[in-house]
């Protein structure tokens, strides 16, 4: 195997950061299935300073219908609670904003059409993140916000997935996400908010089936402490102090306590109990038995709330965004991500390398750039990194192997949307431009596309060639090739395949393609 080495990191320059009345403040967005969140905070020196927050039950994972879509009702729950975000937001640049969303619009099958609405009532890109991913993130907010050396079990029940990591200090160890959440659960044992013991027994069951493959790893010998984040740990410790059962401990005994009084209510209109705040009561029943599941399975004889969740880790993932696009040395968090993937996938790093330089340098003389930077230059030079991914798979139709991959692998830092995006260009490196018929609006991609296979046709041999063999030029209707006379009639076969690629982009390419030899 070829020793794996890191990629040249590609930063975005300070000139992208753009100016704002507030560079001291930081956002986050966590698009959650029962819950959307909006955290402003001051990030100074490692200190963290909530600034203001923001949350509203929008029960969008209550929305989803039989057909596994997205209802018009939740939608407009959605857009008009992220409306209301995007008023307290004026003023914020791009950069200082992060919205991701989580369990409900990963399985929505018409999440894109409902993306496209949100992004316009927010004004600011929304990402779709993956379980591990949401898992990391959760983690690194607890992390940072509630450091310990212990190693420990961070449980984030959300409304369609439970989220659990092993971790020590920062480093997350293990990250899995499960798909079992208080609304769902709620949704199927609890109808009408009726409270029974056949529906808590059934509700237990169908958490401890989704969790049981996690039975070894997250296993009782891996931790010493259980520390559980966000909404359903949280209402339930109020819950329990509340009523001084406990001093906010989740325990064996104050979770069988509150079933109890569930149970003896009967229903969740009937339910009064002193810090059970009313937009709690409909999910109860169904994060009670997801606990108390994890409680049983799992050895956990106290669960403490922990100080940070998902929308805080997300701050902190940006900060670090920022910070390497501040400071050149830095790494982006997803470089390292690129390069887990290419050991894992065996990837040739020397010719990535070669293809990934190519790339980046036609990028830059086609965009007439003094340097390059910037997002689509980043994009461009992990897809290079990544652009063999599915020689893994198969030599024959490598490109869609590696698409394939890039669609559906978790890479720490990467949202799904990303990974769609990268998975797109992975495809474009080689073949008919057809199959990309409905990306040939997005002319940034589009450029990435033509700079990517260019690098590929130039390095077909896999060899290295001169740094500055190559210049690509814009032209509003063509953009234009140019290489040495005296190198071109040396290389026929280069010839032959980059005539080829001109004859494409003439038939199908958004624009078309000149060679010059100059």
């Amino acid at each position: 195997m070829d020793k794996v080495m890191p990629p040249t990191p590609i930063k975005a320059s300070t000139s992208n950061l753009d100016a704002t009345p507030f560079p001291h403040l930081l956002a986050s967005i966590d698009m959650g299935s029962n819950s959307f969140r909006l955290e402003i905070a001051e990030l100074n020196k490692g200190r963290y300073k909530r600034v203001d927050y923001l949350k509203e039950t929008v029960r969008l994972g209550a929305g989803l219908d039989a057909q596994g879509l997205l209802t018009e009702e939740a939608a407009q729950r959605g857009l008009a609670c992220l409306a209301r975000f995007a008023q307290r937001l004026k003023g914020f640049a791009p950069w200082q904003v992060r919205a991701v969303a989580t369990q409900t619009l990963r399985e929505a099958k018409n999440r894109d059409a409902f993306l496209t609405r949100a992004n316009r009532a927010l004004g600011y890109p929304i990402e779709v993140i993956a379980g591990r991913e949401e898992a990391r993130l959760i983690y690194q907010g607890v992390a940072r916000l509630q450091p310990s050396e212990l190693p420990r079990l961070v449980i984030d029940i959300g409304g369609r997935s439970t989220e659990m990591i092993l971790g020590r200090g920062r480093l997350p160890q293990r990250a899995e996400s499960f798909h079992v959440g208080s609304v769902s659960l709620s949704l199927t044992h609890f109808p009408g908010g009726r409270f029974t013991a056949e529906g808590f027994r059934a509700a237990q069951v169908a958490a401890g089936a989704e969790l049981e493959e996690a039975l070894m790893p997250f296993a009782r010998g891996h931790w010493r402490e259980a520390l559980g984040s966000s909404g359903t740990v949280g209402a339930v410790s109020q819950l329990l102090q509340a009523n001084e059962i406990t001093d906010g401990t989740i325990t064996p005994e104050g979770l069988r306590w509150c079933i109890e009084q569930c149970l003896a209510a009967g229903h969740i209109d009937e339910l009064h109990l002193p810090g059970l705040k009313a937009d709690r009561k409909a999910v109860l029943g169904g994060g009670l038995s997801i606990l108390y599941t994890l409680a049983m399975q799992f050895d956990i004889e106290a669960l403490r709330p922990a100080r940070g969740a998902l929308r805080q880790g997300v701050i902190f993932d940006l900060e670090e965004r920022i910070e390497a696009a501040r400071n050149h040395r830095l790494p982006d968090p997803r470089d390292a991500a690129v390069r887990e993937l290419q050991q894992r996938f065996r990837v040739d790093t020397g010719h990535a390398d070669r293809i990934r330089d190519r790339a980046l340098a036609l990028w830059q003389s086609l965009q007439g750039a003094s340097r390059v930077d910037g997002d689509a230059a980043r994009e461009l030079a992990w897809a290079s990194a990544l652009h063999e991914i599915g020689m893994m798979v198969s030599h024959h139709d490598h490109h869609r192997h590696s698409a394939y991959l890039l669609s559906h692998v978790d890479a720490a830092g990467f949202s799904q949307s990303q990974l769609r995006r990268l998975a797109t260009l992975v495809l474009g490196q080689r073949g008919e431009l057809i199959k990309l018929a409905e990306h040939l609006h997005d002319k940034v991609l589009m450029a990435q596309v033509l700079c990517l296979r260019l690098a590929v046709i130039l390095h077909h041999a896999r060899i290295d060639l001169p740094a500055k063999l190559a210049v690509l030029q814009k032209g509003r209707t063509r953009n234009r090739l140019t290489l040495p006379r005296r190198w071109a009639e040396q290389h026929p076969r280069t010839v032959h395949l980059l005539q080829e690629e001109a004859r494409r982009w003439a038939l199908n390419g958004p624009t078309e393609l000149d060679l010059n030899w100059a």
